[in-house]
């Protein structure tokens, strides 16, 4: 039988989600959730400690006081700066290893994390053990399809993120009519998706394209698509979604299709072949 999961919850609805699915396979759990990070009615009443994000020496306490077998890195984190974040003597010394790299950008400091977790004994996991429901193949996934203009914008955004993929700059980026509308930051994609809404063109709306970076963690980084994404783009004139088939968070995958039907968006799924980059 599996030993508990500790569940390390940022913002957002998929924290939640990991405590139902653990529940629903009996699988003991204890959540340690970020203040300012984390929603305190999605963590509820469940086992839990708040910890801020700078205090790298209390999470490991409290992961060796509950023993955990396996760590799950769940939901968007603001990044704040150096001075805000008031690193203790742990998180600063992965703050080191993440700048010994060449580029200290969300992956980077994802990957120290990560490797420091490693090294005090726990298995990292991706949240998609719990989560993922394909597509796991490639293809458009609902009743509508990209026309030629709109594989064109598809395009453009693949080449744009494979541009930026090397210097560790955001998994997501809208084009329209071949132009840059909006580039994910540190803001996240839902607030991309969101400001895009006052940017946009006249004529088809723009295209959402979400690939993860070359050599990404995407254990605690994996891009994610789900009916919020799809709620978000409706309501900013956007005409459809392209991701990657293989390495995405499809989240409530008949709703998210469901819902991109009705509001007649197209879902496109991408094999690998079609956009990743070749290795340097």
């Amino acid at each position: 039988m599996a030993n508990k999961l500790g569940i390390l919850a940022g913002g957002g609805e998929l924290p939640g989600r990991i405590i139902e699915a653990c529940k629903t396979r009996g699988r003991d759990f204890y959540v340690i959730a970020i203040e300012g990070q984390a929603d305190a009615a999605v963590i509820g009443d469940n086992p839990h400690t708040w910890i801020r994000l700078g205090a790298a020496q209390k999470a490991l306490e409290v992961a060796r006081r509950e023993e955990f077998d396996e760590i799950v890195m769940v939901g968007p984190v603001n990044r704040p700066s150096i001075a805000a974040l008031r690193p203790d003597l742990l998180a600063a010394k992965v703050l080191a290893r993440a700048g010994a790299s060449s580029v200290m950008g969300d992956d980077g400091l994802l990957k120290a994390v990560i490797a420091q977790i490693e090294e005090f004994g726990f298995n990292v996991i991706g949240p998609d053990t719990f989560l993922k429901e394909g597509p796991d193949r490639a293809g458009v996934l609902g009743k509508y399809s990209p026309d030629i203009p709109a594989r064109t914008d598809i395009e453009r955004g693949i080449h744009i993120l494979n541009t930026l993929g090397p210097v560790d700059v955001g998994q997501a980026v809208i084009v329209q009519d071949n132009i840059v509308i909006a580039v994910e930051a540190v803001e996240g994609t839902d607030a991309m998706i969101d400001r895009s809404g006052d940017l946009r063109r006249d004529g088809p709306g723009g295209v959402l394209i979400k690939l993860p970076k070359r050599g990404q963690e995407k254990r605690a980084d994996m891009p994610t698509v789900g009916p919020r994404t799809i709620e978000r783009m409706h309501a900013a004139g956007l005409r459809g979604v392209a991701f990657d088939a293989s390495n995405t968070l499809l989240i409530d995958r008949d709703a998210t299709i469901a819902l991109a039907d009705r509001y007649g968006l197209f879902v496109l799924a991408l094999d690998s072949s079609e956009w990743a980059p070749e290795p340097h």
